[in-house]
């Protein structure tokens, strides 16, 4: 067929067959969606036109469109939350890069900008769900133990990524975007970074200073 679908299963199946046509960047991508589950179940689609949230209405069985036409929170706006979303608790296995980033948010300059909180679920899709709605940065760096990250490239970073980014926020794996990134195996790993374009663009400066290495 014309097109490729990728997806990470609840039951984690998986069916044997060729997966070349399957590995392609993320620029290659028309579509990317991701449901939540809680109170209300929100259905989130993007494609190359942009993003749109639906709700799922019970009582009629179907998705109603709540949120057309889905946007970030830009940076510095009255409502724009200062969130960052990582799990601290790998803290001191951090590349210096990321340390420092999150230092520099946990306690900036005084006077120069209010400090971020930590909110993290603990789930990807929820972490992002909420950094897309009310703004931050969501964060799954690699680590000591974890050189290449711990969340898979093809059908996990790379539909994330082009949701976060059409709705006019920015993605990396602290080199680069993350739909630029060819994947050479189906699950492949990268570290991740999604949010504002401003905070994104501090991790691209901040990741040239330091060479990955752990001694």
């Amino acid at each position: 067929g014309k097109y490729v679908v990728c997806f990470d299963p609840l039951d984690n199946f998986y069916i044997d067959k060729p997966i070349d046509c399957i590995l392609q960047s993320g620029e290659h991508l028309r579509c990317s969606g991701y449901a939540v589950y809680g109170s209300a179940c929100m259905l989130v689609l993007a494609t190359q036109e942009g993003g749109n949230g639906f709700t799922l209405d019970p009582s009629i069985g179907e998705f109603i469109l709540t949120a057309p036409n889905m946007e970030m929170p830009k940076f510095g706006d009255k409502n724009a939350q200062k969130i960052y979303s990582i799990n601290e608790g790998y803290a001191k296995y951090w590349d210096k890069a990321t340390t420092e980033y999150v230092h520099s948010k946990t306690f900036p300059e005084v006077g120069k900008e209010k400090p971020f909180a930590n909110r993290y679920v603990g789930l990807m899709v929820a972490d992002v769900h909420r950094t897309l709605m009310y703004g931050g940065v969501f964060m799954y760096p690699a680590t000591k133990e974890a050189k290449d990250g711990k969340i898979r490239l093809l059908y996990e970073s790379i539909p994330m990524s082009y949701i976060v980014e059409k709705a006019g926020g920015a993605s990396s794996n602290g080199q680069h975007s993350i739909l630029k990134i060819q994947p050479q195996h189906i699950h492949q790993r990268s570290p991740v970074f999604l949010g504002y374009k401003e905070e994104i663009e501090k991790l691209y400066q901040q990741y040239p200073r330091h060479i990955w290495a752990h001694e």
